[in-house]
């Protein structure tokens, strides 16, 4: 009997998506949302691709006061407005006062529905501005099941368009050989993990010798990195100096269990000195050679993904 045999005649029962007020779950956007934001950060860290580290709430900027101020995992600010109900020019102006007067590489700005006109703004400053400064418009929803738990689901209507600054900037001869090579292995690098994984949310590839992915979790993630000089590549988890003290120990005591998930046994801890902690895995390749980088862009994801895959519900049980 084969699979349509089996299942005709029978009715497939699906429940009913909805759209559902988000005051039903945040009452007020100052007093509810913006906290509950500030507590789930690695949420719009998964969305836009970009490790945040939460700084404050109601940062002064001039006679203003930005909703949220994050750092990225560069160490440069990003600003984050939130916004009810439909866009406005106000917060606009907001979104752009905040990031001049802080100095923000990263703006965000979060409302229930966008202007055709606000979209078009960012979207026109994104193709103005140079490779440091992104613009993101990310639309809010809360969504139901029938009477399911309500879901969160965010949506990025407006971002940097990465082909245009690309194009834009070798015209301009400001990207070196170098970093045209990196851009490349890093864009072959996402295209391969999404061929294994397309539910993974990626950063935009850029000219540096690291890669990042978030697992969930503001001060820890799984870095990958290209070095061309020593013809190697590596990938492991970062854990920021600032929950390195009880992440490390954490991991450390689950460290049997982890090798045997991961198959392997791992380099915990390579620069003990250093007040940022590793737990890695290198892998040596003739970068130069087509061959052997291919062998070692492949290596590079299935191990990486195998951080992910075994590093991410660890770290989410882990209370600070």
């Amino acid at each position: 009997m084969n699979f349509i045999q089996k299942f005709k005649g029978k009715k497939m029962t699906l429940g009913e998506l909805k759209k559902v007020d988000i005051r039903k779950q945040w009452k007020n956007e100052a007093i509810d949302f913006t906290p509950w934001l500030a507590d789930n950060i690695e949420k719009i860290s998964d969305i836009i691709g970009l490790e945040l580290e939460f700084e404050g709430r109601e940062v002064s900027a001039g006679s203003f006061s930005a909703d949220i101020l994050a750092k990225d995992e560069n160490g440069k600010y990003v600003i984050i407005e939130n916004q009810y109900s439909k866009t406005d020019h106000d917060h606009l102006g907001k979104c752009i006062t905040y990031a001049s007067t802080l100095d923000a590489s990263t703006i965000i700005w979060i409302a229930e529905d966008f202007r055709e006109e606000h979209k078009k703004a960012f979207d026109w400053l994104n193709d103005l501005t140079n490779k440091d400064i992104s613009f993101f418009a990310v639309k809010l929803e809360l969504l139901q099941i029938d009477n399911s738990k309500y879901a969160v689901n965010f949506d990025v209507v407006s971002g940097p368009n990465q082909n245009v600054r690309n194009t834009r900037k070798t015209v301009g001869g400001e990207l070196s050989a170098l970093q045209l090579v990196q851009i490349e292995f890093w864009d072959d690098f996402k295209e391969k993990i999404h061929d294994k994984n397309k539910r993974i949310s990626l950063q935009t590839a850029r000219p540096q010798n690291w890669f990042d992915i978030t697992i969930g979790k503001s001060g820890i993630h799984v870095f990958n990195t290209r070095n061309q000089l020593k013809n190697q590549v590596t990938t492991g988890i970062y854990i920021r100096s600032t929950i390195a003290d009880k992440m490390l120990p954490y991991l450390e005591n689950r460290k049997e269990k982890i090798e045997k998930e991961m198959g392997q046994k791992l380099i915990w801890n390579p620069n003990p000195d250093n007040r940022e902690k590793k737990i890695m895995l290198s892998y040596s390749a003739d970068l130069k050679d087509s061959e052997e980088r291919e062998k070692a862009l492949d290596w590079l994801c299935e191990i990486s993904l195998k951080f992910v895959k075994v590093f991410t519900p660890i770290v989410k049980s882990f209370n600070n």
